[in-house]
């Protein structure tokens, strides 16, 4: 699964040392099929690399040849009846790190043109036929949104919304879990609690059967904050109540706010009762040591997750899932995941369901009160049958939970903890992550009109414009034109990528600049197809598209009973460091874009989770309105 023990792992997973490609360079390589004049037939790796699902009328149009040639070289744009709409030469961008090719780049955005059918040669060399048009993110984001619902515990998957080959029995009903109690791997005894919850529902985190607080709130603030944007920018909802295929359809209620509320009950279900004290770890103590434990008030801190004792085995459909599930011990993180994102609900459902927001709103802020009283409960366990999502550093926890919180309530309270920050005073906006939430508190205030004094709406309002203006000056000179260093390819990059499309688009909204909208079209070609590899890392789009994730119940490559991916779904993509079993299977050190495998095996490259998912459909969504 996709958690990692501390906030060092996660980060530095991007970081892998440029000493490695120094060592063991990747050769750099030409188009498969150079030199043979013939295109690609549907499974096979096209000379002309393209976004395979079409390409974008209003934005920069761009082809990626991988090409021993050191000058440029002649290309020609037919449409379907075979006219010529364009010409002209490549550029040579030369030898690529990221990519280990040696590269040419076709820009063809002045071409106006639409329809079905465009081919591209270079040569003797052609693309497959592609087209040119308003692109498949209608489409996209209505399956990136069901990706959700597809992983939904607690509830049927029913055939009438999501077809027959995905429709499943309820997995996890009934869910009332006790607390874990006993000894860890590291051989740290952990006393169990005196309370069970019903914790029925939530989405299942990625491959595996856990459901987590941390990793549920970034997910969860994604799609609350796709549809806040909305709001705020006097845009209809991406999903007005009936567009999306599920059993709320028709309630009066936008049916991603639907999809958002399954997570935030469960979100609420994990807290923890009035009057509990627990033993907990607290402080900075290495994960890997025996721990020491202090007896705190827990009221209203959030359990870190609920999960299998011991890890299952691939394939397992949820609902056959034989393993005893526990609640593990609540962490500050969480607890502050929670306060984040139930204040977020509070506002949003203000109007449609005040009894909603209002419990939202109270055990946001008695989530608060708890994370004061216990800021620095980490999560340090070791359990067998999950992931651990550990973090040694909560102050962006505290900075976005107080962010929510003000933007919620507009209470002076909570002004303090934003402006007071370090966070707040940053130059540039980073990259969301699970691990990395301060950006999400800054993104939330960017939409709120009267929350921040004008002078400071304004230092928000530059700080994400400069951090979107990092992220292209991270992908200068890319040879796939990606805003990311060749050095910073890591578990989960390809929603690294669109997590700093977030941003770009953020800073198109407020500047109507081009340059920023076209890197978001940028990301979005790469993952559908314009890279190295010629893979679509989306399942159902594109020529080439992942077929076999990481997932215990989509994998029919384990069991012929059980379905492949639906469409709209994310790998995690290439990673430079994906461990010895992936690299065994990759045949050693590579490039850091050619890290990946279709393999189901292989969670380090080819997992699914719900916070990769996320920023999918908020991309997708953003370009079906603004591409």
């Amino acid at each position: 699964m996709s958690g990692r023990s501390t906030r060092a792992a996660a980060l530095a997973a991007g970081l892998w040392l440029p000493l490695l490609l120094l060592l063991s360079p990747a050769p750099v390589t030409a188009a498969p099929a150079a030199g043979t004049g013939t295109g690609a037939a549907a499974g096979d790796i096209a000379p002309v690399r393209l976004n395979q699902a079409g390409l974008l009328a209003r934005a920069g149009k761009h082809a990626i040849l991988p090409h021993p040639a050191r000058t440029p070289l002649p290309w020609t744009l037919h449409d379907a009846a075979g006219h010529v709409v364009a010409a002209g030469h490549s550029s040579v961008t030369g030898d690529d790190a990221a990519s280990g090719q040696h590269l040419h780049q076709v820009d063809f955005s002045a071409v106006v043109a639409r329809g079905d059918g465009f081919v591209l040669t270079v040569g003797p060399l052609r693309s497959r036929p592609f087209s040119i048009g308003d692109g498949p993110y209608g489409a996209l984001k209505r399956d990136a949104l069901a990706y959700f619902h597809h992983n939904r515990a607690g509830m049927p998957i029913e055939a009438r919304f999501v077809g027959a080959q995905w429709a499943r029995p309820a997995g996890h009903v009934g869910e009332v879990v006790p607390c874990f109690g006993g000894r860890d791997r590291n051989g740290n005894d952990w006393p169990a609690c005196a309370h069970r919850l019903d914790v029925t529902g939530g989405w299942y985190d990625a491959g595996d059967h856990g459901k987590y607080v941390v990793n549920g709130g970034i997910a969860l603030w994604t799609l609350l904050h796709l549809h806040e944007r909305a709001l705020a920018r006097g845009k209809p909802p991406p999903f007005p109540d009936g567009s999306a295929a599920m059993p709320e359809a028709g309630n009066g209620v936008p049916d991603l706010l639907d999809e958002a509320r399954w997570q935030m009950e469960f979100m609420l279900s994990m807290q923890v009762p009035a009057g509990t004290r627990m033993a907990l770890p607290l402080g900075p103590q290495k994960p890997g040591e025996r721990l020491r434990f202090t007896l705190v008030d827990a009221s209203g801190m959030a359990h870190h997750k609920v999960a299998d004792r011991r890890w299952t085995a691939l394939p397992m459909p949820p609902h056959l899932d034989p393993e005893p599930r526990f609640l593990y011990p609540p962490g500050t993180a969480a607890t502050l995941n929670l306060a984040a994102t139930a204040a977020q609900a509070a506002r949003l459902w203000r109007t449609i369901d005040p009894a909603f927001a209002e419990r939202c709103l109270r055990a946001a802020v008695r989530a608060w009160e708890a994370a004061r009283r216990v800021p620095d409960a980490h999560a340090l366990g070791d359990f067998e049958g999950s992931g651990g999502y550990g973090d040694d550093d909560l102050s962006d926890e505290f900075f976005w939970a107080a962010a929510e919180l003000l933007a919620t309530t507009r209470l002076p309270v909570f002004a303090g903890p934003v402006t007071g920050s370090p966070h707040f005073a940053a130059d540039a906006v980073a990259e969301p992550a699970w691990p990395q939430v301060a950006p999400l508190g800054l993104l939330s205030l960017s939409l709120q009109e009267g929350a921040l004094p004008p002078a400071q709406a304004g230092q928000v309002a530059r700080a994400i414009r400069n951090g979107a203006d990092r992220f292209l000056h991270d992908g200068a000179g890319a040879g796939y034109r990606q805003p990311l260093a060749a050095t910073a390819y890591g578990w989960g990059s390809n929603a690294g990528l669109l997590n700093r499309a977030i941003v770009l688009a953020h800073a198109h909204d407020a500047t109507g600049e081009a340059r920023y909208r076209d890197k978001v079209v940028d990301v979005m070609d790469y993952l559908l197809g314009r890279n190295p590899l010629d893979q679509s890392y989306i399942s159902g789009y594109g020529a080439r598209p992942m077929r076999h994730p990481h997932h215990r119940f989509w994998a029919p490559s384990l069991d012929p009973a059980l379905p492949p991916p639906p469409p709209g779904v994310l790998s995690g993509g290439p990673n430079a460091r994906p461990g010895k079993e992936a690299l065994e299977k990759l045949g050693g050190p590579c490039a850091p874009q050619a890290c990946w495998l279709d393999d189901i095996h292989l969670y380090t490259l080819n997992e699914v989770t719900i916070n990769w998912n996320a920023p999918l459909l908020w991309v997708a969504a953003w370009l079906d309105e603004t591409g």
